[in-house]
């Protein structure tokens, strides 16, 4: 059979198999030329999950009818020159819009600043249509319509309308994120609307605008350097984190990407600091040569090479750690709120009710000590009138005239008390919250985590601080301690190790005996003593102590493979601070256990002093803290 040219229309329609794998990857391309066009406000509006309608609207800098007609072929571009090394925009390949074209109806309207009139040119499954006047703002406004609608195979394989359009809405999520100075807006009959408006000076802003407004109460600032590549963006606190890895954003040179080595780093900088299937929330950004990375692995984009991957892996673990270490052990804002909400429920004993269930819809909305306890009327608060005792609607002795248990209570108390101490107590002031001991102030309540008041069912040790509680897991706390300590021992001086009767010989290729030999000093510090037995094995002498029975084969192989995809061997400081971690957990304080008010107060000082002493081993919170306004409003002070 002849070797033969495809047609024109058929190259776009494979072009588009790997550019536009569904309506999202449509959206992103669109919105990546207006953002690359200068626009400050790109506005997207879809219908049928994308699949009927995809239109982004932009400000930007617009074309004319020889740059439309250029658009619309195969590799043209106005973004790149000659060479791919210095890329500085998120488009450059020119196949977006003919790929768009050949499997759906495009159609483009554009007008630059200083034109009369607009231009609008058309492509329909691969069918040009030549460039015509037409009405138009500055900027350009893109339609794709029917998308697929010439190749009905790749329409099968699309998701619902609810999906696809889900698709959309975090494509858009994703360049908000990365571009705070523009306005986006996201509409359609297929959602509601969703708008971000611009934050240029505060780009926390924009992330709390997507992530939610919590994030911006439990980030921590990332900002680190190592030779040319530079990492910056919000971490959140380890205790606040989510269900799956969809809040994790990654930009190289402002461009989204999903890249397994960043997502990677993510994960290993938060080990042991978040329980099993959970996720952190981060958003990172680095900044590098554009000759120092590869952006163009794939048509779309998504994934890059850098030039040393050893060195932004490195930059992105240590950076998050030492933020970590720096502000990671403070507890999440949402600890305090889920404390709020188990407190809320089953204050409710109306008619027909019975302990811990609501009177009624309107119960659950309704201030915890402010709900009714019997028929009488409990008057409306004051307004704007600070809180005292005889004004107070929630008053103890609040109770209608004439009630028995209010005359049996009022007799009780003046059995009680002297008359001149009745006196005294009814004319004493109401003193203010937190300065009902101030002859005699504890110093410890000035520190971050408070003075110990009391112990709760042998594990719960409850502390004052000068502007709430705090309460704390002992033996979460305490387990932390103690493996924080044993990594403390891992890093000073060499492991011990047990010396092997007969050396183990593990045949491996030749480059993998080469790169363990590179790290041989290394691995020895942390008790493994390796040699090099010929060109193509390694013979095992010594093995780390802690570690027990080992299988040595399988552990230097998992080594080798690391070592030649991170250039790392830190896999076995891994094992060995899981080994670590789970002796830390059977030998720090045990649930149960009695502590005196020194020993309580000491834990809380050494949780103070220790680097991610706000989580367990395990990922879990060791305490949770509630503001003295948080305690008020449970009780209808404010």
């Amino acid at each position: 059979m002849p070797v033969k040219q495809l047609p024109e229309t058929l190259i776009n329609q494979i072009a588009a198999g790997e550019v536009i794998e569904r309506p999202a990857s449509a959206a992103k391309e669109l919105i990546e030329n207006a953002i690359d066009a200068g626009a400050t406000r790109v506005e997207i509006a879809t219908a049928g999950g994308g699949k009927s309608l995809i239109r982004i609207t932009d400000n930007g800098c617009g074309m004319d009818a020889a740059d439309l007609d250029l658009a619309v072929r195969r590799h043209c571009t106005s973004k790149i020159s000659e060479t791919l090394d210095d890329i500085r925009t998120l488009g450059f390949r020119g196949e977006a819009l003919p790929s768009i074209g050949s499997v759906a109806k495009l159609s483009i309207t554009s007008r630059t600043a200083g034109a009369e009139t607009g231009v609008e040119i058309s492509v329909a499954g691969g069918r040009l249509t030549p460039a015509r006047p037409a009405a138009a703002n500055q900027g350009t406004v893109v339609e794709v319509r029917d998308i697929f609608f010439a190749t009905p195979a790749r329409l099968k394989f699309l998701k619902s309308e609810r999906a696809e359009a889900g698709a959309i809405t975090e494509v858009v999520k994703r360049m908000a994120i990365a571009f705070p100075q523009v306005r986006f807006v996201l509409s359609g009959s297929d959602r509601s609307t969703l708008e971000f408006p611009a934050s240029p000076g505060d780009p926390l802003a924009r992330m709390a605008q997507v992530l939610g407004a919590e994030f911006r109460d439990n980030a921590i600032e990332i900002r680190a350097a190592r030779e040319d590549v530079t990492l910056t963006g919000f971490a959140g606190v380890p205790t606040f984190n989510r269900g799956n890895s969809t809040h994790q954003y990654a930009f190289v040179n402002g461009r989204p990407v999903q890249d397994k080595l960043i997502l990677s780093a993510i994960r290993g900088a938060y080990a042991e600091t978040i329980p099993a299937g959970r996720y952190p929330v981060a958003v990172l950004s680095i900044t590098l040569d554009p000759a120092l990375v590869d952006v163009n692995v794939h048509p779309a984009k998504a994934d890059v090479r850098f030039r040393d991957p050893g060195l932004v892996r490195g930059l992105i673990v240590g950076a998050l750690r030492e933020a970590l270490a720096r502000e990671g052990d403070r507890a999440a804002t949402t600890g305090a709120s889920g404390l709020m909400r188990a407190f809320r429920p089953g204050f409710g004993l109306g008619a027909g009710a019975g302990i811990g269930s609501a009177s009624g819809a309107g119960a659950d909305q309704m201030p915890a000590a402010g709900r009714s306890f019997g028929a009488g009327h409990v008057p409306p608060r004051p307004a704007n009138l600070g809180w005292t005792a005889d004004t107070s609607p929630y008053r103890p002795m609040a109770m209608p005239a004439g009630n028995a248990f209010a005359e049996r209570r009022q007799s009780a108390f003046d059995t009680l008390m002297t008359p001149s101490a009745r006196a005294d107590a009814m004319q004493a002031p109401v003193p203010a919250a937190g300065q009902a001991d101030a002859a005699q102030p504890d110093p410890a309540i000035r520190h971050r985590l408070g003075a110990a008041r009391a112990q709760l069912h042998e594990n719960y040790i409850v502390a004052q601080t000068e502007d709430g509680l705090v309460i704390v897991d002992q033996h979460a706390a305490h387990e932390r301690l103690v493996f924080e300590a044993m990594r403390k021992a891992l890093e000073a001086d060499r492991l011990p190790s047990q010396v092997l009767l007969i050396p183990d010989i593990i045949d491996l290729p030749e480059e993998d005996c080469d790169r363990l030999t590179m790290h041989a000093a290394e691995l020895e510090r942390l008790g493994l003593v390796i040699e090099r037995f010929g060109p193509g094995a390694i013979a095992v002498r010594e093995t780390p102590a802690l570690l027990g029975e080992v299988d040595a084969t399988a552990m230097i192989r998992d080594l080798a493979d690391e070592i030649g995809e991170w250039n790392t061997a830190g896999g076995l400081k891994s094992r060995l601070e899981h080994v670590a971690a789970t002796m830390a957990c059977h030998g720090s304080v045990r649930s149960g256990r009695r502590l005196r008010p020194e020993e309580m107060n000491a834990l809380l000082r050494e949780m103070e002093a220790t680097p991610g002493s706000g989580q367990c081993n395990h990922g879990r919170p060791t305490y949770i803290e509630l503001k003295l306004s948080d305690i008020e409003r449970l009780f209808g002070r404010s």
